[in-house]
């Protein structure tokens, strides 16, 4: 029967949606290494490759582990988010957050769904495009990714102790750090809007096969800023590299700012160091994967930091708009 309970820090449900967020980072790995070796028509059936969950060659042939393996860590995705639902249905007291645990149960199902269209629609091809449908599919794919990426950090942060208990001296009556002031919370939305821009040109290039459509760094082959030649595939290539000096700009503006900030917490100045590391390493790997005319596993690590960078970004957003005391909430929950 329903009960009311007051919201409390629940460790076991915390630490499973730490794993969940950071098991998702093996799924992408595995896709973009994929990706970045054309193996994904490895396997020209779904949801089983080559009629088998143990397929042969899948443990000696490189092709086939990248897929099969993004598929078989694909699988544990699903069942990890079914149990968060079940959690947080079971112990959460936030309705909020029960509903983007169901949010985020959907998108792994939408996921499955997309990756396996994809393999099946491989061979339809689209009049008056290069790519075929399913080549198509890989864009949503790589970008649905990235959004199932900030929902299992925004309910990892949300289930974590300081976030659930707050922190004495460190939070004011409305349960915001002191540090998120209006100005900053805006920088850092404007941040991570603009990484999701970013992401997203970046899956426009990568499945249009843009790589190295400009094949030098950081001058054009004719040794200027901008291309004497162009065509889709460099337009897309020189927007990855004019929102890059974008980015750069923004990121260095919220980093000084959290710095600066009064009484700006150790927990925020961390996050502001870890937000500039992460940048000059998405630079360097950025230029690496230009210079050594796209070796896979540079271009692999492009994709993962990437997609680590917009997660710090995002939770230190989600962190400056915590709500009100949420150690005085108490909400109807089943039994």
């Amino acid at each position: 029967m329903p009960t009311s309970r007051s919201l409390t820090y629940r460790p076991a449900l915390a630490w499973f949606a730490a794993l969940s967020a950071l098991w998702v980072f093996g799924v992408v790995t595995l896709g973009a290494f994929t990706t970045s070796i054309h193996a994904g028509m490895a396997f020209p059936d779904w949801p089983l490759s080559n009629g088998s969950i143990n397929p042969e060659g899948w443990l000696t042939e490189v092709d086939k582990f990248a897929e099969h393996s993004h598929r078989l860590f694909g699988i544990v995705m699903g069942m990890l988010a079914i149990g968060l639902v079940v959690g947080l249905h079971r112990y959460e007291a936030r309705a909020w957050l029960r509903n983007l645990g169901w949010g985020s149960l959907a998108i792994v199902v939408f996921q499955g769904v997309l990756g396996g269209t994809r393999v099946l629609q491989d061979s339809i091809h689209v009049p008056g495009f290069s790519l075929t449908l399913g080549e198509m599919l890989r864009i949503p794919h790589g970008i649905l990714a990235q959004v199932y990426v900030c929902t299992l950090f925004a309910i990892a942060a949300s289930l974590s102790r300081p976030w659930v208990d707050g922190r004495p001296g460190r939070s004011d009556a409305t349960g915001a750090a002191p540090e998120a002031t209006g100005g900053l919370r805006r920088l850092a939305l404007a941040a991570t809007g603009l990484i999701f821009v970013q992401l997203v040109i970046a899956a426009l290039m990568r499945h249009n096969n843009a790589g190295l459509a400009i094949p030098t760094f950081p001058l054009t082959p004719e040794g200027g800023l901008v291309p004497a030649h162009w065509d889709f595939r460099v337009a897309i290539h020189f927007a990855h590299r004019v929102m890059a000096l974008v980015l750069t700009g923004v990121l260095g503006a919220l980093v000084f700012t959290l710095w600066r900030a009064p009484r700006s917490s150790e927990g925020f100045k961390l996050a502001a160091g870890l937000i500039a590391g992460l940048l000059f390493v998405q630079i360097l790997l950025g230029a690496i994967t230009v210079w050594t005319t796209r070796d896979p596993y540079a271009a692999t690590a492009h994709v993962i930091v990437g997609a680590v960078l917009l997660a710090a970004v995002f939770t230190l957003t989600w962190w400056l708009h915590r709500g009100a005391d949420l150690r005085t909430q108490s909400t109807p929950l089943a039994a």
